[in-house]
């Protein structure tokens, strides 16, 4: 749905009219429309079939150094959502210890559309209720306890401008789905496999994703065999072994101890009352050799099929290709462009240069804050799964959390699986079941001895990222290959 000539003119006029009455930047996100669609089935059941319609206005002014936000869903209270906006920009100023600035940024004009061929919501609902049935017709067998997949759709066309004249429209859209097989062991605990609709950073967003067979449903019976070999396993011995992370637990293990702790924000104490904060103060930058030299991680806003592509952040800033770690060394964070202010103002230093353009809000009634783009470790030169397996003494193959545990600065962890596969002297053999890791942060990114190549690597999309007071859900992507860790605490002390 495209922006009206006459809404727009009253955006312009009030971000004018704003900053002749003292602000130092406006800006304003206007949604013309921001849609979801979730269909789940469990047990073959129709458990939920929502939709959500959504449109409005946030605006943000910064003001003696100080952010005042508001919105509104009513197109007739423009103005009135202006000055608001500017009213508790006023207030808050009378407060703010650390002012904020926002530097200079030329103004551009720009468009991004994530590519799709098939737009989910043009698609009748028999057709995808009839396409999911069908994945749950595979999934079902007398001895599968309990199953489920859903599918989630999502579109938004957003606008941008500020007061420095940039201009932006954005139309976004996600494609989501997992399905998932539930049966009880030996010992009468539930275990479970699972499939999410993942991509290979190339094609299309549309629903052409979900029905491509490679990416999905094709996946159905080789979970149900996992399973049912699963519930027949040994539980996994607690000791120190290699532990080999498939990309279906490497996003997660990316996600928590790299992701959060290297968003700036948290690294300035703006999470620490909600989701804790981060290890990573701002003298580490340039120092702190978080990892081995084989780990090599980027903030890339480029990948063709993401959620975590998206062109422009909400404050206009273009998606960039970076690096956050180089070789092992930490040398940027996830960044807006207020936080990179304030961070070289508490640094006393030019610590950051530019904004990473990860600057995000989850709705038009959210204030933008530091999130994770597209976090991503780096393909490597240790070839296959296969070829790591070759060269693994003493290991186990890991896939898919059940369960997770972050210190409270990120610091350490402790991840628990769907399942595991044992490796000695470079075989694969028998699966285990209920398997756990653990370890500290940069302890165990140093331990990091082998990065599968680029056929190992695979975009594991995030759909429900949460973060911030009141909380924002956020969608994003993690470029992961196949990666091994050696010497780590596996299992639980009897």
């Amino acid at each position: 749905m495209s922006l009206s000539a006459e809404i727009k003119q009253q955006i312009l006029q009030n971000i004018e009219k704003v900053t002749g009455q003292g602000a130092e930047y406006v800006d304003a996100r206007y949604y013309t429309n921001d849609d979801s669609e979730t269909l789940f089935l469990y047990d073959g059941n129709l458990e939920a079939n929502d939709t959500n319609f959504e449109s409005g206005l946030g605006v943000r002014v910064l003001f003696g150094g100080a952010w005042g936000f508001a919105a509104t869903s009513d197109a007739a209270a423009i103005a009135t959502c202006f000055d608001l906006a500017l009213q508790n920009a006023r207030t808050a100023a009378k407060l703010v210890r650390v002012p904020l600035h926002m530097g200079k940024k030329p103004a551009h004009k720009g468009h991004f559309a994530s590519p799709l061929k098939q737009d989910p919501f043009s698609i009748p609902l028999k057709d995808k209720l009839d396409f999911l049935n069908g994945i749950d017709a595979q999934l079902k067998e007398e001895w599968i306890a309990k199953r489920y997949v859903y599918a989630e759709f999502q579109k938004k066309n957003i606008y941008f401008f500020n007061s420095e004249g940039t201009e932006v429209e954005r139309n976004l859209a996600n494609v989501f789905a997992k399905m998932m097989v539930m049966a009880l062991d030996s010992d009468g605990q539930m275990q479970r496999r699972s499939q999410e609709l993942f991509t290979t950073g190339k094609g299309t967003r549309g629903y052409e994703m979900l029905t491509s067979p490679e990416l999905f449903s094709a996946h159905a019976g080789r979970i149900k065999e996992e399973l049912a070999q699963l519930i027949k396993a040994d539980a996994l011995e607690y000791g120190r072994r290699s532990v080999i992370l498939l990309p279906g637990q490497g996003f997660l293990q990316v996600h928590e101890t790299i992701g959060h702790p290297l968003e700036l924000d948290r690294i300035l104490g703006y999470e620490l009352s909600y989701a804790g904060g981060s290890f990573v103060d701002l003298d580490a930058f340039g120092k702190l050799q978080y990892g081995s030299d084989k780990l090599t991680v980027s903030a890339f806003g480029g990948i063709e099929n993401s959620p975590g592509s998206y062109g422009f952040d909400d404050e206009g800033s273009p998606e960039r290709d970076y690096l956050l770690i180089d070789r092992g060394l930490l040398v940027n964070a996830l960044s807006s462009r207020a936080m990179i202010d304030e961070a070289n103002q508490k640094a006393g230093r030019t610590v950051f240069t530019e904004s990473g353009g990860a600057a995000r809000a989850t709705a038009f009634y959210r204030a933008p804050i530091d999130r994770m783009t597209n976090v991503n470790i780096l393909p490597g030169n240790d070839g296959t799964l296969d070829d790591i397996i070759a060269g693994t003494e003493d290991g186990i193959v890991l896939d898919n959390p059940v369960s997770w545990s972050i210190g409270s600065n990120r610091e350490h962890f402790h991840f628990g699986c769907e399942i595991a596969w044992e490796v000695k002297n470079g075989k694969k053999t028998r699966i285990l079941r209920n398997p756990t890791y653990q370890g500290h942060t940069v302890e165990f990114y140093n331990s990091l001895s082998a990065v599968g190549d680029a056929s190992t690597w695979r975009v594991w999309q995030v759909d429900n990222c949460g973060k911030g007071e009141p909380n924002q859900i956020m969608q994003l992507g993690h470029g992961i290959p196949v990666v091994r860790f050696d010497n780590v605490i596996t299992g639980e002390r009897k």
